[in-house]
């Protein structure tokens, strides 16, 4: 009989693509790895990775049991979410994976809403944008918040998508420049020769916000690039220069900054939750679903002040 956790080793093995890779992906060393592929082969009486003095790969055999295993083991899934389910009282550990903005804005209202199972315990971790997703889709976190700038995430096969809440670049400027005065309307194309900053080039925001411009006319001006939006926020409220930024950057609170829209149809992304179709029923990933609904709520509402006021201020 195919041992489960074999399989699921053997399953990270080929999105790895290799015995390093996956030893490192799980915390083994590559010879526990190797061993454990090696007995898996043996329960299954075939040939499954082709070893050379260089490499390891799939053989025709293990491509097929891939994509048996991947059947195998979100069935086994999704029996433990429906008992997990019927059972109702979340327990255990969710592990939920999100893009730094995020992460911050949603990590007081999660954490508030699950504080009251007491059986649960929550994890929330950080990831490179694009990466979320990956995570779901092998285990190692349970639901990824992902921010869609162009609507390329949708639902598959394996994985449910729930939008959450939608985020638009924002105007953020030094508290004494002159778009400070929420009487001077907002222009883009007069802030062409302005000192904007912006991630570096291949980030989602910096990509937005390109494209914001070059709608304006004429290419993008020439960006101060820095990494992380937290700190282009500080170097604008040092009157440093000014940005475009996600609203969803300010729902934790920025000093010194004065807030605008821009004018027209808001170039925005979307948050979405991402989940294993197989998982959502569980208990614990269930409730966690919930609270994010929640803090979404409250994210919106927030959002919301934004752009009824304008600004920030002391």
């Amino acid at each position: 009989m195919l041992d489960l956790r074999r399989l699921t080793l053997f399953c990270e093995f080929a999105r790895r693509g290799s015995i390093a890779a996956t030893a490192a992906s799980l915390g083994y060393s590559a010879s526990a790895v190797s061993q454990q592929l090696a007995a898996l082969e043996r329960e299954a009486g075939a040939a499954l990775i082709d070893r050379t003095s260089h490499s390891a790969e799939l053989t025709d055999a293990g491509r097929r049991l891939v994509v048996h295993a991947e059947r195998i083991l979100a069935m086994v899934e999704t029996a433990e979410s429906d008992l997990s389910a019927h059972a109702g009282t979340p327990t255990g550990r969710v592990v939920i994976t999100a893009f730094p903005t995020a992460a911050v804005a949603f990590a007081p209202a999660l954490a508030q809403s699950l504080r009251r199972h007491k059986q649960l315990a929550l994890r929330l971790s950080q990831s490179r944008s694009g990466r979320g997703m990956r995570e779901v889709e092998s285990g190692e976190a349970d639901i990824a918040l992902v921010d869609d700038w162009w609507g390329r995430v949708r639902r598959r096969e394996t994985l449910t998508v729930f939008p959450l809440l939608r985020d638009p670049l924002v105007l953020v400027v030094p508290r004494k420049h002159r778009l400070a005065n929420l009487d001077e309307p907002v222009d883009p194309a007069d802030l062409r020769d302005e000192a904007w900053m912006a991630t570096p080039e291949g980030e989602p925001s910096r990509t937005a916000v390109d494209r914001l411009l070059t709608e304006v006319g004429g290419a993008p001006p020439v960006a101060w690039e820095f990494e992380g939006l937290g700190t282009i926020l500080s170097l604008v409220a040092k009157g440093i220069g000014i940005a475009a930024v996600p609203a969803l950057c300010l729902a934790a609170g920025v000093r010194g900054v004065v807030v605008r829209e821009f004018p027209g149809e808001p170039v925005e992304r979307v948050i979405t939750a991402v989940a294993r179709e197989s998982s959502v029923h569980r208990a614990s990933v269930a409730a966690s679903l919930r609270a994010l609904h929640v803090a979404a709520r409250y994210l919106a509402s927030d959002l919301g002040y934004l752009s009824t006021t304008n600004g920030f201020g002391d």
